[in-house]
C-alpha cells in the first residue's frame, strides 16, 4: 500500500483544468440557450468531439485511471459548467457502461467505437431499463426477451420511459426479462442498433430540469436482432439461469452492474452543481450591499456560505472514496457508493437552494443561473435510484437485515 493521500496527480489536475476550460469557455456562455430550447445541442456534442472529450478514447483513458479519480473530476468539471449540457455529453457512457460490464471482449471491440462514433459523424448511445411500472424496481421489468432458436435471433417487445438519448441513440442497450419468474437474476442487456425494425421513440419528455439532455420513451415492438447482439452471449446467459433456477449464487449482471459502475461519477455531478452554486452566491454576497455593508457581513449569510462549503467538499470525498474502492476492487461493506450519491445529490438540491435564499429575488428569475442549478439538482436525489432506495442499500449493508 502506498502513502495516502488527497492530493490529486498533476496529470489528473490538467486533466481537470482541460475540461474546466471546455465547461467556462464552450457551455458556461449556452447553456441557459439550451436550456430553453430543450433540444439535443449538437453544435457542444461536436465541438467537445472535435477536441477529443466525447470520445470512447477519453472516456477509457479516464475510466482506467488505477486511483478511480479522474472520472470524478471530469464529471464534476462538466457539471460546474452546465448539467443538462454535461449529461448530453455523459449519457452515452451509461450505455458503454451496460456493454463493458455485460459483453465479451469481441462485443466490446465492435459496439464501443460504435456508441461515439467520430468527429465527424457523431453517434449517442443510450442504455434502457426504467418503465412506466419499473423504476427503483429493477426486478419488474416487463419488456421481454424470446429466443427463436430457428432463426438465431432474439425477439424484444416493452417500452422503456426516462432514457435518455432514447430513441435518438445510435446505439440503444436495452434490458429485458428472459425468464421473468427469476427477477433480476433472470434478465439479460442487448445491443439494439438505430434502425432496427420495430424500434422507435415514443413520448418525448419536457422536463423539469436538465432540459438540455433528450429524454424519451424507447418502444420496442417485436423487434428481432441476431443471437450475437445478446451480451456476454447465449452460453453465459443459459449457465447463470441455470444456477438462478438450482437457487445457486449468481453474479451481478445487466442493470446492476451499470449501475454499480456509473453510481461515484453521478455523485460527482452533483457535487459540480453545488459547486457552482456556491461560488456565485459567495462572489454575490462579497459584492451585494444592504443597510451600508456587504451582506457576507452578517452571520446569517456567512454561516450559511461556511455550511455549503463545508458539505460540498464532505460529499466530493465521498464521491472520490467510493471512485477509489470501485478502482481498487475494494468491496462496499457500508454500501459507500451509495453513500456517496446520496450526500452528494442531496447536498446539490440543499446548496442550490440556500443559493437563491441568499440572492433573494435575483436567485429567483432565469436571468440568473442559480434557478436553473436548482431546477437541474433536482433529478439527482431521483435517476439511478432514488435517495430511498440509497437508504434502503446502505441500511441493508450496515445491519445485514433484509429491510424494506
Amino acid at each position: 500500500m502506498g502513502d495516502f493521500s488527497l492530493s490529486v496527480s498533476d496529470d489528473q489536475d490538467a486533466v481537470r483544468e482541460w475540461v474546466h476550460g471546455f465547461a467556462r469557455d464552450v457551455m458556461r456562455p449556452v447553456a441557459s440557450e439550451w436550456d430553453e430550447r430543450e433540444e439535443t445541442p449538437w453544435p457542444v456534442i461536436e465541438e467537445a468531439a472535435k477536441i477529443g472529450l466525447y470520445s470512447l478514447d477519453f472516456l477509457a483513458t479516464a475510466s482506467m485511471d488505477p486511483t478511480g479519480l479522474t472520472l470524478s473530476l471530469v464529471s464534476e468539471e462538466l457539471a460546474w459548467g452546465d448539467a443538462g449540457l454535461a449529461m448530453s455529453l455523459l449519457g452515452t457512457g451509461l450505455a458503454v457502461a451496460g456493454i463493458w460490464a455485460n459483453g465479451t471482449p469481441e462485443q466490446h471491440g465492435e459496439w464501443l467505437p460504435q456508441c461515439y462514433g467520430t468527429p465527424d459523424d457523431v453517434h449517442l448511445g443510450a442504455f434502457c431499463v426504467s418503465e412506466p411500472d419499473a423504476g427503483s424496481d429493477v426486478s419488474s421489468l416487463r419488456t421481454r426477451a424470446r429466443y427463436d432458436e430457428a432463426t438465431d435471433e432474439w425477439v424484444l417487445s416493452g417500452t422503456k420511459t426516462w432514457i435518455t438519448n432514447g430513441g435518438i441513440a445510435d446505439v440503444h442497450v436495452v434490458v429485458a426479462s428472459v425468464e421473468p419468474e427469476l427477477g433480476t437474476r433472470g434478465q439479460a442487456s442487448f445491443v439494439v442498433p438505430k434502425g432496427t425494425p420495430g424500434l422507435k421513440m415514443g413520448q418525448k419528455f419536457s422536463k423539469h430540469g436538465l432540459r438540455a439532455s433528450h429524454t424519451a420513451e424507447v418502444i420496442l415492438d417485436d423487434v428481432r436482432i441476431p443471437g450475437h447482439q445478446l451480451l456476454g452471449g447465449k452460453e453465459r446467459l443459459d449457465e447463470r439461469l441455470a444456477r438462478a433456477k438450482e437457487g445457486r449464487s449468481t453474479s451481478s449482471q445487466a442493470a446492476f452492474a451499470t449501475f454499480e459502475a456509473t453510481r461515484p461519477s453521478v455523485g460527482a455531478q452533483a457535487v459540480g452543481i453545488a459547486r457552482a452554486a456556491y461560488e456565485f452566491a459567495l462572489d454575490y454576497a462579497k459584492e451585494r450591499r444592504q443597510f451600508g455593508r456587504a451582506i457576507i457581513e452578517n452571520q446569517a449569510i456567512a454561516f450559511t456560505l461556511a455550511d455549503m462549503k463545508t458539505r460540498i467538499d464532505a460529499a466530493r470525498l465521498l464521491v472520490w472514496r467510493a471512485a477509489w474502492m470501485a478502482a481498487t476492487g475494494a468491496t462496499f461493506e457500508s454500501g459507500e457508493g451509495s453513500m456517496s450519491k446520496l450526500f452528494a445529490s442531496e447536498t446539490a438540491v440543499w446548496a442550490t437552494g440556500e443559493a437563491i435564499q441568499i440572492m433573494g429575488g435575483y436567485g429567483y428569475v432565469r436571468e440568473n443561473p442559480v434557478e436553473r442549478w436548482h431546477r437541474d439538482s433536482r433529478i439527482y436525489t431521483i435517476f439511478e435510484g432514488t435517495s430511498e432506495i440509497q437508504r434502503l442499500v446502505i441500511s441493508r449493508a450496515i445491519s445485514g437485515v433484509r429491510i424494506r
